[in-house]
Protein backbone atom coordinates (compact mmCIF):
# COMPACT_ATOMS: atom_id res chain seq x y z
CA UNK A 1 0.00 0.00 0.00
CA UNK A 2 1.42 3.39 -1.00
CA UNK A 3 1.58 6.35 1.37
CA UNK A 4 -1.64 8.40 1.48
CA UNK A 5 -1.60 11.03 -1.22
CA UNK A 6 0.90 9.22 -3.46
CA UNK A 7 -1.16 6.61 -5.33
CA UNK A 8 -1.32 6.90 -9.13
CA UNK A 9 -4.92 6.28 -10.23
CA UNK A 10 -4.30 4.54 -13.56
CA UNK A 11 -7.15 4.09 -16.04
CA UNK A 12 -7.14 0.40 -16.97
CA UNK A 13 -9.98 0.57 -19.48
CA UNK A 14 -12.39 3.18 -20.83
CA UNK A 15 -15.52 3.06 -22.98
CA UNK A 16 -18.07 5.60 -24.12
CA UNK A 17 -21.74 4.75 -23.58
CA UNK A 18 -23.23 8.03 -24.84
CA UNK A 19 -22.04 11.01 -26.87
CA UNK A 20 -24.54 13.82 -27.33
CA UNK A 21 -24.62 17.47 -28.34
CA UNK A 22 -23.16 18.95 -25.14
CA UNK A 23 -22.16 15.95 -22.99
CA UNK A 24 -20.70 12.48 -23.28
CA UNK A 25 -20.83 9.68 -20.69
CA UNK A 26 -17.69 7.61 -20.28
CA UNK A 27 -17.13 4.55 -18.07
CA UNK A 28 -13.56 4.23 -16.79
CA UNK A 29 -11.99 1.30 -14.94
CA UNK A 30 -9.60 2.88 -12.45
CA UNK A 31 -6.96 1.23 -10.29
CA UNK A 32 -7.54 2.01 -6.62
CA UNK A 33 -5.04 1.80 -3.73
CA UNK A 34 -4.41 -1.84 -2.85
CA UNK A 35 -4.94 -3.01 -6.44
CA UNK A 36 -8.73 -3.02 -6.60
CA UNK A 37 -10.24 -1.77 -9.87
CA UNK A 38 -13.37 0.39 -9.60
CA UNK A 39 -15.70 1.75 -12.26
CA UNK A 40 -16.18 5.50 -12.45
CA UNK A 41 -18.88 7.29 -14.50
CA UNK A 42 -17.56 10.50 -16.04
CA UNK A 43 -19.63 13.13 -17.80
CA UNK A 44 -17.51 15.01 -20.30
CA UNK A 45 -18.64 18.59 -20.81
CA UNK A 46 -17.55 21.83 -22.39
CA UNK A 47 -15.75 24.40 -20.31
CA UNK A 48 -17.73 27.54 -19.53
CA UNK A 49 -17.35 31.20 -18.64
CA UNK A 50 -19.46 33.53 -16.53
CA UNK A 51 -19.36 37.22 -15.69
CA UNK A 52 -19.90 39.18 -12.50
CA UNK A 53 -20.76 42.51 -14.11
CA UNK A 54 -20.78 45.40 -11.63
CA UNK A 55 -22.16 48.79 -12.62
CA UNK A 56 -20.96 52.16 -11.34
CA UNK A 57 -23.59 52.10 -8.58
CA UNK A 58 -22.25 48.81 -7.18
CA UNK A 59 -25.09 46.66 -8.48
CA UNK A 60 -24.50 43.29 -10.09
CA UNK A 61 -26.25 42.44 -13.36
CA UNK A 62 -28.10 39.13 -13.04
CA UNK A 63 -30.34 37.22 -15.40
CA UNK A 64 -33.57 35.45 -14.47
CA UNK A 65 -33.70 32.39 -16.73
CA UNK A 66 -35.77 29.21 -16.98
CA UNK A 67 -33.73 26.02 -16.49
CA UNK A 68 -35.56 22.92 -17.65
CA UNK A 69 -33.56 20.29 -15.68
CA UNK A 70 -34.75 21.87 -12.40
CA UNK A 71 -38.08 23.07 -13.81
CA UNK A 72 -37.91 26.65 -12.61
CA UNK A 73 -36.32 30.04 -13.19
CA UNK A 74 -33.03 30.84 -11.49
CA UNK A 75 -31.14 34.05 -10.86
CA UNK A 76 -27.79 33.59 -12.58
CA UNK A 77 -24.74 35.37 -13.91
CA UNK A 78 -24.41 35.92 -17.66
CA UNK A 79 -22.62 32.77 -18.81
CA UNK A 80 -22.02 30.43 -21.71
CA UNK A 81 -20.18 27.39 -23.00
CA UNK A 82 -16.78 27.26 -24.64
CA UNK A 83 -17.99 25.05 -27.47
CA UNK A 84 -15.66 26.22 -30.24
CA UNK A 85 -12.17 24.73 -30.35
CA UNK A 86 -9.48 27.29 -29.57
CA UNK A 87 -11.91 30.03 -28.55
CA UNK A 88 -10.40 32.53 -26.14
CA UNK A 89 -12.31 32.38 -22.81
CA UNK A 90 -12.22 36.17 -22.41
CA UNK A 91 -13.65 36.68 -25.90
CA UNK A 92 -16.40 34.20 -25.03
CA UNK A 93 -17.16 36.07 -21.80
CA UNK A 94 -17.44 39.37 -23.68
CA UNK A 95 -19.78 37.72 -26.18
CA UNK A 96 -22.03 36.20 -23.53
CA UNK A 97 -22.29 39.47 -21.63
CA UNK A 98 -23.40 41.24 -24.81
CA UNK A 99 -25.79 38.48 -25.92
CA UNK A 100 -27.53 38.07 -22.59
CA UNK A 101 -27.56 41.63 -21.23
CA UNK A 102 -26.73 44.02 -24.09
CA UNK A 103 -23.71 45.27 -22.12
CA UNK A 104 -20.00 45.67 -22.76
CA UNK A 105 -17.31 46.28 -20.12
CA UNK A 106 -14.16 48.39 -20.13
CA UNK A 107 -12.25 46.50 -17.41
CA UNK A 108 -11.90 42.74 -17.01
CA UNK A 109 -10.19 40.49 -14.44
CA UNK A 110 -10.24 36.79 -13.63
CA UNK A 111 -12.31 36.47 -10.47
CA UNK A 112 -12.23 32.73 -9.72
CA UNK A 113 -11.87 29.33 -11.40
CA UNK A 114 -14.26 26.56 -10.33
CA UNK A 115 -14.31 22.81 -10.90
CA UNK A 116 -18.05 22.41 -10.68
CA UNK A 117 -18.69 18.80 -9.64
CA UNK A 118 -15.48 16.73 -9.83
CA UNK A 119 -17.15 13.62 -8.44
CA UNK A 120 -18.67 12.86 -11.84
CA UNK A 121 -17.82 15.53 -14.44
CA UNK A 122 -14.80 17.34 -15.84
CA UNK A 123 -16.81 20.55 -16.32
CA UNK A 124 -14.89 23.64 -15.25
CA UNK A 125 -15.78 27.31 -15.19
CA UNK A 126 -13.92 30.60 -15.23
CA UNK A 127 -15.72 33.58 -13.71
CA UNK A 128 -14.65 37.09 -14.70
CA UNK A 129 -15.22 40.42 -12.99
CA UNK A 130 -16.33 43.09 -15.47
CA UNK A 131 -16.62 46.80 -14.62
CA UNK A 132 -16.99 50.03 -16.52
CA UNK A 133 -20.23 48.87 -18.13
CA UNK A 134 -21.84 50.42 -21.20
CA UNK A 135 -24.63 49.48 -23.56
CA UNK A 136 -23.86 47.57 -26.75
CA UNK A 137 -25.73 45.74 -29.49
CA UNK A 138 -27.60 42.64 -28.35
CA UNK A 139 -28.51 39.93 -30.88
CA UNK A 140 -32.12 38.77 -31.01
CA UNK A 141 -32.47 36.11 -28.28
CA UNK A 142 -33.60 32.57 -29.04
CA UNK A 143 -34.98 29.57 -27.11
CA UNK A 144 -34.93 30.06 -23.30
CA UNK A 145 -33.05 33.34 -23.70
CA UNK A 146 -36.11 34.84 -25.41
CA UNK A 147 -37.77 34.73 -21.96
CA UNK A 148 -34.71 35.98 -20.08
CA UNK A 149 -35.20 38.94 -17.70
CA UNK A 150 -32.37 41.21 -16.57
CA UNK A 151 -32.17 42.07 -12.86
CA UNK A 152 -29.84 44.60 -11.25
CA UNK A 153 -29.24 44.06 -7.55
CA UNK A 154 -26.89 45.84 -5.13
CA UNK A 155 -23.95 43.52 -4.50
CA UNK A 156 -24.58 43.23 -0.72
CA UNK A 157 -28.21 42.27 -1.41
CA UNK A 158 -27.10 39.68 -3.96
CA UNK A 159 -24.67 38.15 -1.45
CA UNK A 160 -27.48 38.01 1.11
CA UNK A 161 -29.72 36.35 -1.49
CA UNK A 162 -27.03 33.72 -2.11
CA UNK A 163 -26.73 33.01 1.61
CA UNK A 164 -30.46 32.84 2.30
CA UNK A 165 -31.24 30.54 -0.65
CA UNK A 166 -32.89 32.93 -3.09
CA UNK A 167 -29.89 32.60 -5.42
CA UNK A 168 -29.15 28.88 -5.87
CA UNK A 169 -27.16 28.71 -9.08
CA UNK A 170 -23.68 27.45 -8.17
CA UNK A 171 -21.93 29.76 -10.61
CA UNK A 172 -23.72 32.81 -9.25
CA UNK A 173 -23.07 31.84 -5.63
CA UNK A 174 -19.35 31.31 -6.32
CA UNK A 175 -18.99 34.56 -8.23
CA UNK A 176 -20.91 36.72 -5.78
CA UNK A 177 -19.11 35.41 -2.71
CA UNK A 178 -15.74 35.65 -4.47
CA UNK A 179 -16.14 39.28 -5.50
CA UNK A 180 -17.46 40.17 -2.05
CA UNK A 181 -14.48 38.51 -0.35
CA UNK A 182 -11.96 40.00 -2.76
CA UNK A 183 -13.27 43.51 -2.20
CA UNK A 184 -13.49 43.09 1.57
CA UNK A 185 -9.93 41.76 1.80
CA UNK A 186 -8.37 43.92 -0.90
CA UNK A 187 -7.25 40.78 -2.71
CA UNK A 188 -5.73 41.57 -6.12
CA UNK A 189 -7.33 39.73 -9.02
CA UNK A 190 -5.58 37.97 -11.89
CA UNK A 191 -5.22 39.54 -15.31
CA UNK A 192 -8.05 38.77 -17.70
CA UNK A 193 -5.72 36.89 -20.06
CA UNK A 194 -4.24 34.63 -17.36
CA UNK A 195 -3.67 31.08 -18.62
CA UNK A 196 -6.31 28.53 -17.64
CA UNK A 197 -4.68 25.08 -17.37
CA UNK A 198 -7.86 23.53 -15.96
CA UNK A 199 -9.97 24.23 -19.06
CA UNK A 200 -11.49 20.89 -20.14
CA UNK A 201 -10.92 19.99 -23.79
CA UNK A 202 -11.74 16.28 -23.99
CA UNK A 203 -15.34 16.74 -25.16
CA UNK A 204 -14.33 19.14 -27.94
CA UNK A 205 -11.60 16.73 -29.02
CA UNK A 206 -14.17 13.91 -29.02
CA UNK A 207 -16.56 15.85 -31.26
CA UNK A 208 -13.75 16.74 -33.66
CA UNK A 209 -12.78 13.07 -33.91
CA UNK A 210 -16.41 12.09 -34.51
CA UNK A 211 -16.69 14.62 -37.37
CA UNK A 212 -13.53 13.25 -38.96
CA UNK A 213 -14.92 9.72 -38.87
CA UNK A 214 -18.29 10.68 -40.36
Amino acid sequence: MSEPGSHVFRTIDSRTVYSGAIVALRLDQVEMPGGRVAEREIVEHHGAVAVVALDDDGSVVLIDQYRHPVGRRLLELPAGLLDVAGEDPLAAARRELAEETGLAARDWSVLVDVVLSPGFTDEALRIYLATGLSETDRPDPEMEEADLAIVRMPLPDAVTAALDGRIENATAVAGLLAVSAARANGTPLRAADTAWPGLPTRFLERKAAERERS
